[in-house]
């Protein structure tokens, strides 16, 4: 007999990931003759249901693939007792028979709210961590519930296709963080938990309506399938995967087109940017702005919007100021672009 349809769907899915590791892992990290060591996968888990299926189906398939396979938890501190889950999470990690595994303290800011914040110093924790021991990848338990909710998030920031382009399979530098679930639900991981005898921690502050993605998540989302009938997860899921198709199309064409409009300066050409379709003119305008030293993480619908208007509705109006000190002006048929 088989395992249980919840592990196997789960294991199938870190499965794809761990050959396409494989694949794209550099030549130094594959077992050969001359002693290469084969390419280390981490799991970041933080004892709930949706990360602890994926650590049990990471230890489960990278020795037959001839993965090595690490974990890592994240304490982020914001709850009395955090250390000793982390130390529990290490713990079941090491039950797995993973290696390495650790914990990693971080100091949660205040920039950009409470999740905003708690998700930069995760990344950079996890960027350290990755770094330290040159793994290959970082897998990440997001669920098609997670991607759901991300979808929503976005559409209420009114921010564009990209942002409802939700989270991509593979992001971070070179592809690093991999998300196995996202064509899961998070009911098909909890069932493998408990199929497996797994213990799970349930974090409250997913439950805390203090946060907006546990607002979206026990309040939003349950009004529209009550309104509009079962499906409305899969169909924010694969609204996601549309969305980010044609984000990842428009961003290539304005790649291509970019320095066609640009002088022999370096400054943007106005009547070239008017003549390219509004989509793809906003890109341009981004891509610019980034290079000028706008920080793209503060880089919002909002300002390009404004930018815009210095070529489709010029009356003469001054500066547009830029997050990160970048100042756009329009002079002579140009934009100028300068930080400072």
């Amino acid at each position: 007999m088989g395992p249980h349809p919840a592990v196997a769907a789960i294991r199938l899915a870190v499965r794809r990931v761990l050959h396409d590791v494989l694949t794209l892992a550099p030549p130094a990290s594959v077992p050969s003759a001359a002693g290469g060591r084969p390419p280390l996968v981490l799991v970041a888990c933080s004892g709930g249901a949706d990360s602890m299926a994926l650590a049990s189906a990471l230890a489960f398939e990278a020795p037959r693939l001839g993965v090595r396979a690490g974990g890592v938890t994240v304490d982020h501190g914001l709850q009395q007792g955090s250390e000793l889950r982390a130390a529990e999470v290490v713990s079941r990690l090491a039950a797995f028979d993973l290696d390495p595994v650790e914990a990693v303290r971080v100091e949660v800011g205040r920039d950009g709210g409470p999740e905003a914040a708690a998700r930069d110093a995760r990344y950079a924790a996890l960027d350290a961590v990755a770094d330290r021991y040159g793994a290959a990848a970082i897998l990440l338990g997001h669920t098609r519930d997670d991607q759901a909710e991300t979808v929503l998030l976005g559409l209420a920031r009114g921010s564009g296709i990209r942002s409802l382009s939700g989270m991509a399979v593979a992001s971070g530098a070179g592809g690093r963080y991999r998300r196995p679930f996202l064509g899961l639900d998070r009911q098909t991981a909890r069932k493998a938990c408990m199929v497996q005898s797994l213990p799970v921690w349930d974090d409250p502050h997913n439950a805390d309506p203090a946060y907006t993605r546990s607002r979206v998540r026990h309040e939003a989302l349950p009004v529209l399938e009550k309104a509009l009938g079962k499906g409305v997860v899969e169909a924010l899921a694969r609204t996601a995967q549309l969305s980010r198709d044609d984000a990842d199309a428009l961003d290539s064409w304005a790649a291509a087109v970019e320095p066609s409009v640009r002088d022999d300066s370096g400054d943007l050409e106005v009547a070239k940017l008017f003549a390219l379709p509004p989509a793809v003119r906003r890109r341009v305008l981004r891509r610019a702005a980034i290079e000028a030293g706008s920080p793209a993480g503060s880089l919002f619908a909002r300002h390009l919007e404004e930018v815009d208007r210095l070529i489709t509705g010029w009356r003469g109006q001054g500066a547009i100021n830029l997050p990160g000190r970048v100042a756009v002006r329009r002079q002579g048929g140009r934009l100028v672009l300068r930080q400072g």
